[in-house]
């Protein structure tokens, strides 16, 4: 029987820095005439609230006896308090072990049920992950394993700690099991952190905030909390997710952190106003209430540490409280004369006693739940604008030429309904640079009706009030809306405006560099690549077809001698057999463009019929300097490595542009506006996500490309690396467990994504006898020398030896991971087919006729397994042999010519590829020198291909489109272009 390990706790990282920069209109809090000091919760995390006898029972585990029920070889299991929202999960019928994973109901609520014990405090919301246990492990007749089973709820009791197995279980475990059944003990099981209670339910929230179903969220959340990579979870767990692409797993992600930055902050700051002595059921209630970081601002200002107390607290400490209670609740009783006392400051005068009974009132609108709802859904139904006008302060500092570039902006209005992501951008940028100023209107008439509604409805007197105290009512409801709840609901607005399109604009840099990422390689052909510059000459470098440096020089091409460096040029290209130019955009692209344009013309370079192609150069100066380049190119001069990684960029895009950080590529826009960390937590899950997706020939790629494999970092890259390095190539997946640090869930998410090259191993290992002495001496000395370093050190051996030979796996070739490989040689079976033939024609036909006769669906149903596995399993069995994704994308567009500005004209239909995507607009290169814009309401989806559509990539990068010119403004270089179609 397996037995159950302890789940490990993953820290939930927030994808927001504290350090980021935020916008101006966030700074202030409600009351501007109060300077606050900013408070930080401090570094340790708030204690959870006590709820009855868990705290009590906790010490007294250790001394449990043990239950008389267990079976003699089961292993005792901690069982530790765990959050109390899970997946529901019911049992299987056939197995009374088994469980089933969360799926949607057809009919009913989808919403996942949670078990709540009776807590003293508002309900909270808690969120378990695990994973099931399979039965008959041994055999072949299992389940899918494409899938792991969800958990169950923890039901904690005080001295229970073993479990019976063979009968339904008396309460409900938290156990955590690999695809296969095998338990998998997680790293840092023994560490444990609650989750924080808050009166929303998390999984209800995330589904609102990203709208997708209550079902998909909860499973993702699991997901994330096992520490599933997105690569993985796209590929392996379609099921789970109701296949939802990287793109809205990595939105999930990011809204699940803010709602647990939310939370973490919550009760740091309830702790601190608890200890205090300020914490009441109202503030406390108050605080659990809020889902956002500006309500939670909001509602605590008052107590931060530093304040000198709004006008509310002043009134209430001279005594004012009980007046304006009493104003509400037994108005006819109240005489506000009897709190008139000349020697106190603050209640001199009748007017000045007035006064703090309505700064109390009014802060006690402000912080009541029903009525911020009600001016929040009012002014959802009203036309709410943003405005933006030049600022008035004299522009001593501000450059007018910056000014200019706000020219749209200053006197600009829009409903915030209808407002772009890029305009909230440029608003924001010009008002953090003092040049506009900006502020959100909102008509009387909300106002007017708000007020109405506060005297007569929700805070009406319960009995007769004198009309000096309506008066006084109705002044402190304006008073409310005009000091407090305005400035909350432009902050509330601004905020939501400015986060929305930071993450569009994060999204469509991430959908950009996926779209540079995943550009066709140029494989086979030698290269010339050129980095060109007029004073320090261009830079040349020719690569062979597998990236090594085959020369380098120098050249001036703009200084005057340009006859006589065409002769260098030709000998060059000519000698190394070279007809692929690749020209970086940067300095002195256009004439370097022109130069060569000119020399094909004339066929200088015959009998080569030579072609060219721009390629963008970002990043190539600051990866010319880095370590990395160093430690590749130690004697190379860095003007000249630009030029390698220029020509490298068109070979092997994927596996050059992994070498530079994503935010120095330049595909993007406000990429410097936005938070940055978040922006890099973005960037670097899309390149983990690329090169995931297209796989890595784990026997000859680079350290830099391995470490951006999911499940993988720079640590055991490098000890991939080192374990192939001492003891030769791979040869199955299986050997990654041998590699130091590499665990069980580090192999389960990297695993899928790594590729064995079968005729590299078959070309190493010559026959199967040479292959077979090789290995098991290999991996008797590998053991010895394990035993031998163990003594010495006096510890166990972490990764044991296999002592016999490690053959070939056909399958390690494919995109399927090896937790469905039982399945694969299954279906093989069911087929008639041989491993051997995998990629072949042979096997596409027998794969293809059994999915035509039975249907995949079937086919699945027979082999007892789901329909997204045995895809896999097909298009791994089907795919030819080094099958790229990438080949589907566009490859970089060859050139012999060029054309001018002054060519075109309105009308003109030309050939380009796209330069970078905006969420305004696409730019396209046509080839004469000056992006066209293509405006974004030309780009509708009947433009787009149904390749792209069904990729889901939109318009990006390296596209290859057809465009017509619309308009020429040749003073100011801009070219305006309309979509025909996608090439």
């Amino acid at each position: 029987m397996s037995t159950l390990p302890r789940i490990a706790k993953s820290k939930a990282k927030p994808l927001v820095s504290e350090e980021d920069e935020l916008p101006s209109f966030l700074k202030s809090f409600s009351e501007s005439e109060e300077e606050e000091e900013e408070w930080e919760p401090k570094s340790k995390v708030a204690s959870k609230r006590r709820l009855p006898k868990k705290t009590e029972s906790k010490p007294k585990k250790a001394a449990a006896p043990r239950s008389t029920v267990v079976r003699k070889r089961t292993r005792k299991t901690a069982v530790k308090e765990e959050p109390n929202v899970s997946l529901p999960i019911a049992a299987d019928e056939d197995s009374k072990d088994g469980l089933k994973l969360l799926q949607p109901k057809e009919d009913g609520d989808p919403k996942p049920k949670t078990r709540t014990k009776k807590p003293k405090m508002p309900r909270g919301t808690k969120i378990n992950v695990s994973q099931g246990k399979m039965n008959n492990l041994d055999s072949d007749e299992i389940p899918s394993t494409s899938a792991p089973l969800m958990e169950n709820e923890v039901k904690q009791e005080k001295y229970e700690e073993d479990f019976t197995f063979d009968e339904p279980p008396l309460k409900r475990i938290k156990l955590t099991t690999c695809p296969q059944g095998k338990p998998v003990k997680h790293p840092g099981s023994t560490k444990h952190q609650e989750e924080l209670e808050m009166n929303w339910d998390i999984v209800q929230v995330l589904s609102e905030r990203t709208n997708i179903e209550p079902w998909v969220c909860a499973n993702i959340i699991c997901l994330f909390r096992d520490e599933n990579t997105i690569p993985f979870i796209a590929r392996y767990r379609k099921e789970l997710v109701n296949n939802l692409e990287a793109d809205a797993l990595r939105e999930v992600q990011q809204t699940l952190e803010e709602l647990r930055t939310v939370a973490k902050k919550t009760h740091a700051t309830i702790q601190k106003i608890k200890k205090e002595g300020k914490l009441s059921g109202g503030l406390l209630t108050a605080l659990l209430n809020c889902k956002t970081l500006d309500e939670l601002d909001h509602v605590s200002a008052p107590y931060k540490t530093g304040s000198k107390g709004t006008k509310a607290q002043r009134a209430k400490q001279l005594g004012l409280e009980p007046a304006a209670i009493s104003l509400i609740e037994n108005p006819v009783e109240l005489s506000l004369f009897s709190y008139i006392k000349p020697n106190v400051k603050g209640l001199t005068t009748i007017q000045e006693v007035e006064a703090g009974v309505q700064h109390i009132l009014a802060d006690m609108f402000a912080k009541d739940k029903d009525t911020l709802d009600f001016i929040r859904i009012l002014c959802q139904q009203r036309y709410i604008c943003i405005q933006s006008a030049l600022a008035k302060v004299s522009s001593k500092n501000v450059n007018e030429k910056d000014v200019n570039k706000f020219q749209l902006y200053q006197n600009f209005s829009c409903n915030i309904k209808n407002i772009q992501h890029h305009q909230i951008l440029a608003i924001n940028r010009g008002e953090n640079l003092k040049i506009l100023t900006v502020k959100v209107n909102v008509p009387d008439g909300v106002k007017n009706e708000f007020c109405r509604w506060c005297v007569n409805e929700r805070w009406r007197p319960k009995r007769y009030a004198k009309p000096e105290l309506m008066k006084l009512l109705h002044n402190s409801v304006e008073d409310s809306y005009k000091r407090l709840i305005y400035p909350l609901l432009c902050r509330e607005f601004r905020s939501k405006l400015t986060s929305d399109a930071e993450k569009e604009s994060i999204m469509m840099f991430g959908r950009n560099l996926r779209q540079l990422l995943l550009t066709s390689p140029v494989r086979g052909r030698i290269l010339m690549g050129v980095d060109p510059g007029y004073k320090h000459g261009c830079k040349l470098a020719i690569i062979s077809p597998t990236s090594q440096i085959l020369h380098t020089d120098v050249v001036y091409l703009h200084s005057g001698q340009g006859f006589r460096e065409a002769e260098k040029i030709r000998r060059l290209l000519l000698h190394y057999n070279c007809s692929t130019v690749v020209i970086g955009n940067g300095t002195a692209c256009r004439e370097t463009e022109a130069y060569f344009a000119d020399l094909i013309m004339k066929k200088y370079f015959a009998p080569l019929d030579v072609v060219y192609c721009i390629v963008s150069e970002a990043g190539a100066s600051i990866y010319s300097v880095s370590p990395e380049a160093s430690k590749e190119m130690p004697d190379l001069d860095p003007n000249l490595r630009s030029a390698v990684s220029i020509a490298r960029r068109v070979q092997d895009p994927l596996a050059e542009l992994v070498k530079i950080e994503p935010k120095h590529i330049g595909v993007g826009m406000y990429q410097h506006d936005v938070s940055q960390t978040l922006l890099k937590a973005t960037l670097d899950s899309v390149v983990e996500e690329c090169v995931s997706f297209v796989g890595v020939d784990i026997n000859i790629c680079s350290e830099i490309l391995l470490r951006h494999i999911a499940g993988l970092n720079a640590n055991r890259a490098k000890n991939i690396i080192e374990w192939r390095e001492k003891n030769g190539p791979f040869i199955s997946r299986e050997q990654l467990k041998e590699v130091k640090g590499l665990g069980p869930k580090s192999f389960q998410q990297c695993a899928g994504f790594i590729r064995f090259n079968q005729e590299y191993i078959r070309t190493f290992c010559s026959n199967q006898s040479e292959l077979t002495g090789c290995l098991m001496g290999h991996a008797l000395m590998a053991k010895a020398d394990v035993q031998v370093t163990s003594k010495k050190q006096g510890k166990k051996k972490s990764k044991p030896a296999a002592n016999v030979a490690v053959q070939p796996n056909p399958l390690d070739q494919t995109c399927i991971h090896p937790e469905s490989y039982d399945i694969a040689k299954r279906f093989l079976t069911f087929i008639g087919g041989n491993p051997n033939d995998i990629g072949k024609p042979d096997m596409q036909q027998k794969v293809n006729a059994v999915i035509q006769k039975e249907g995949i669906e079937g086919t699945a149903k027979t082999l007892n397994t789901i329909v997204h596995t045995l895809q896999i399993i097909v298009d791994g069995l089907t795919q030819p042999e080094g099958f790229d994704i990438r080949t589907d994308f566009d490859k970089p567009d060859f050139k012999r010519s060029i054309v001018c500005l002054e060519d075109l004209s309105i009308g003109t239909v030309l050939t380009g590829k796209v330069e970078n995507a905006t969420l305004f607009g696409v730019f396209v290169d046509i080839g004469v020198g000056k992006s066209g814009l293509i405006p974004i309401r030309n780009i509708t989806e009947t433009k787009l291909s149904k390749a792209k559509k069904r990729r889901s990539l939109g318009l990006g990068p390296g596209e290859r489109v057809e465009v017509k010119v619309l308009n020429i403004d040749i003073p100011r270089s801009r070219i305006t272009l309309d979509l025909l179609r996608v090439l």
